[in-house]
């Protein structure tokens, strides 16, 4: 017996975008410190490209089994001010699996003096640090770590400078 031909097209509902901006200004509901995340600051030169970066890297303190992760981050900058809220993870295509952390590097150009960077989840806690980025001397200092004065705020996320994962310029 033939399936009847639909009189109309059913409408699909349109999947909710996140939007950035909303989880910065989230309240997070009320939960105890635990680390999730990590927060490495380095110089990364591409040579394809033939600029140096400053990489802010999210990872993943977890390591995962089965599939290679890569974390989603939406980047909103406003001068000196970098929020890089975290807005899930999403699989990579990967013929052979390994036990790795997901990862997302975040590369910028032009950073130099003091920069205060937010990582920010979903539920809209916020972590931050400050960095000083100084290329003459090819040195990052973390200067220090906080957390933003809000509503049930808690810390996730552990700010570091990875100087074993520097790349530079060979002259």
């Amino acid at each position: 017996m033939p399936l009847k031909q639909p009189i109309e097209i059913p409408k699909i509902p349109k999947t909710r975008n996140k939007k950035a901006e909303a989880a910065i200004e989230a309240i997070p509901a009320k939960k105890p410190d635990k680390p999730e995340y990590t927060c490495k600051a380095f110089f990364y030169y591409d040579s394809m490209l033939k600029k140096q970066y400053v990489s802010f890297t999210i990872e993943t303190v977890l390591e995962l089994k089965v599939f290679s992760y890569e974390i989603s981050i939406d980047v909103v900058r406003k001068k000196d001010i970098i929020y890089l809220v975290i807005m899930g993870l999403s699989a990579k295509t990967n013929y052979a699996p390994q036990v790795q952390p997901a990862r997302k590097d975040n590369y910028f150009e032009d950073l130099i003096g003091d920069i205060t960077v937010n990582v920010v989840k979903q539920d809209g806690s916020i972590n931050s640090a400050v960095y000083n980025i100084n290329f003459l001397e090819k040195k990052i200092t973390l200067l220090k770590e906080f957390m933003p004065e809000k509503e049930n705020n808690r810390r996730f996320c552990n700010f570091y400078i990875a100087p074993e994962e520097n790349t530079f310029k060979e002259e």
